[in-house]
């Protein structure tokens, strides 16, 4: 029982990682907003990780910005704007909606539509050619329709 609770305690640790308590705001509020704005930018060193999640000393650096900028008071799409002026849209995780990225944002709905229309293309070549009618058939549809 005991190996258990060691052995989930060593899988867990990182869940209960807290930050360096220098980088922390004194502001929960503050600081919850410096976070959410971390998560939303990308660590230029990583490229897949956020700023928030990545160890790297620029994500580090980052986070202080992100943290000073908070704390001076200016909101989330300011310190946004900031960060992309600096460093490029390749520092959002989401990139923004615009003229630049119409291609990026509609593709996943082109690749489905294509492939929507290369299976119903597929399903029109596969199927086999109607079969013409015996006399029989055509005698008993001739009855039915009353003709």
């Amino acid at each position: 029982m005991i190996r258990l609770l060691v052995l989930w305690l060593t899988l867990t640790a990182s869940a209960f990682a807290v930050s360096n308590p220098a980088e922390l705001l004194p502001d929960p509020a503050q600081e919850y907003r410096a976070r959410a704005l971390g998560q939303r930018l990308r660590c230029l060193v990583c490229q897949n990780n956020s700023v928030e999640e990545s160890e790297a000393d620029f994500a580090r650096d980052l986070r202080r910005v992100i943290r000073e900028r908070v704390k001076a008071g200016e909101d989330d799409a300011q310190v946004i704007t900031w960060m992309t002026a600096r460093y490029g849209d390749f520092v959002r995780l989401s990139p923004a909606f615009s003229a630049q990225t119409v291609l990026l944002w509609a593709s996943p709905f082109l690749a489905l539509l294509a492939g929507g229309a290369a299976v119903v293309l597929a399903r029109r070549r596969q199927m086999p050619p109607p079969v013409p009618l015996t006399d029989v058939e055509r005698e008993a549809v001739r009855k039915l329709s009353g003709s």
